[in-house]
């Protein structure tokens, strides 16, 4: 048990999962100036791509990045010489760059289909909802008590700050409990020997990020044929 100055006994269990928040927050605070210069790259090879063939490729460029930053931890924390205490280390600082990828991802896409996201407060939804999969769309329309699909344009766009927060504190509950036993899982995975630990962290990394990507597609649905 640890205590708080202002609010007295903190549970250690909540420790933990606030950090995760606060680090989700850092990620994004990090990646939002950002969401241009990464769309921008995205139309480097064909200045006149479409906004769908910009999504596809938002796509490969995040499943590539994920899965490459999970291999390389791996591989590093199976080198001969490298202490368990380092190899999580560099498992920890790898775990804030997947939160930032993952970030600058969903939000490079609502801006690719013209979602303005100008408050924090949707700025979490957006990310967590998309990470989250299926269960994240399902709390977002749950809450927000709107049908239909693509709740990327027609939720977080258009519902009250203040039902935003409320979804956010479901969404942040979930996320805790499956960020954090999926990242326990991944990181104990990468600081097997004999790199074992590069295959465990490419793969799950892989598998993480083509779960965002369609989520990403089932919250926003079809791009728009053109740009504005």
């Amino acid at each position: 048990m640890t205590s708080d100055a202002l609010d007295g006994p903190v549970s250690d269990a909540v420790v933990p999962g606030q950090r995760v928040l606060d680090l989700l927050d850092k990620a994004i605070a990090v990646q939002s100036p950002l969401v241009r210069k990464n769309i921008a790259r995205a139309r480097q090879r064909n200045p006149e791509a479409t906004p769908e063939e910009v999504i596809r490729n938002l796509e490969r460029m995040y499943v590539s990045a994920l899965t490459g930053t999970g291999a390389a931890v791996g591989g590093a924390a199976a080198a001969p010489g490298v202490g368990t205490g380092i190899a999580l280390a560099l498992s920890a600082g790898e775990a804030l760059s997947s939160l930032e990828l993952s970030a600058l991802f969903a939000l490079s896409v609502a801006e690719v289909h013209g979602v303005g996201i100008d408050e924090i407060e949707r700025r979490r939804t957006i990310v967590m909802g998309i990470m989250l999969g299926g269960s994240g769309s399902a709390t977002i329309t749950k809450v927000a008590e709107r049908t239909g699909q693509h709740w990327g344009r027609q939720v977080v766009a258009k519902v009250p700050l203040e039902t935003l927060r409320q979804i956010n504190k479901i969404l942040g509950r979930n996320f805790i409990t499956k960020y954090g036993t999926k990242q326990g899982i991944i990181v104990l995975g990468r600081v097997a020997p004999f790199g074992i630990g590069a295959l465990i962290g490419g793969g799950a990394n892989a598998a993480m990020a083509t779960l965002a990507v369609k989520a990403g597609r089932r919250a926003f649905g079809p791009p728009p044929p053109s740009w504005p």
